[in-house]
């Protein structure tokens, strides 16, 4: 079982269900406040684009050190959506201050991806 691939799997399915959910279970709630509608939005986007990005990547299993672009990635997609989710479905507006954690995640990933295939070349 290669790790990286399940965890694409559920993060991608999690992505479309949550999508869907938002879009036909909660299209009301979310019609009345803009701001949350968006939340929800930007979480389904930023968790699908990295579940493809973790299912798409093609890192050498022998060198330990190019895994870490599909840690960051994972924890960074959970965080960051997560609390976008949660606020948009009435969590405390602090959750907004971690938000910012997840998202410096998939950044760093997408560093340490440049520079694992820097070291390829």
């Amino acid at each position: 079982m290669r790790l990286r691939q399940v965890s694409a799997g559920l993060l991608g399915a999690t992505a479309v269900a949550l999508g869907a959910f938002g879009a036909h279970g909660l299209k009301d709630r979310l019609a009345l406040n803009p701001e949350a509608a968006g939340w929800w939005q930007t979480a389904t986007f930023y968790l699908l684009i990295h579940a493809v990005a973790l299912g798409a990547i093609e890192l050498p299993e022998r060198d330990r050190s190019t895994s870490w672009p599909a840690h960051y990635w994972g924890w960074g997609s959970i965080i960051f959506s997560g609390t976008l989710y949660a606020m948009a479905l009435g969590a405390p507006r602090w959750l907004g201050a971690i938000t910012p954690v997840g998202g410096l995640l998939l950044i760093t990933g997408w560093v340490l991806l440049a520079w694992a295939g820097r070291k390829e070349s």
